[in-house]
């Protein structure tokens, strides 16, 4: 069995009682579920982090990078009979 922490967290009612369904649902606990919320949660969010990290320090590297109105144009066409190529570095 892997080794784990305890906590204790505050969520509104509303929430504890959708979770009660859904853990009943499930055939799972509360704790079970909440676990797994909070596991998913972090990986994602540490995730983000990480490549926001690498981004800034590409972008403060002196790399060349794309300006952010040429990107945004570029989004805007997404889907529209003039859909633009996706944007390069300038070398």
């Amino acid at each position: 069995m892997a080794k784990s922490a305890t906590m204790t967290v505050r969520i509104p009612p509303e929430v504890s009682t959708k979770l009660g369904a859904l853990a009943r649902d499930l055939k799972r606990s509360k704790s079970y579920l909440a676990g797994e919320a909070i596991v998913s949660f972090v990986e994602h969010n540490a995730q983000q982090i990480e490549e926001i990290k690498r981004g800034l320090s590409e972008a403060n590297s002196g790399a060349p990078g794309v300006a952010h109105s040429r990107v945004e144009k570029w989004v805007k066409s997404w889907g529209t009979k003039r859909e633009l190529k996706r944007p390069r570095a300038k070398t």
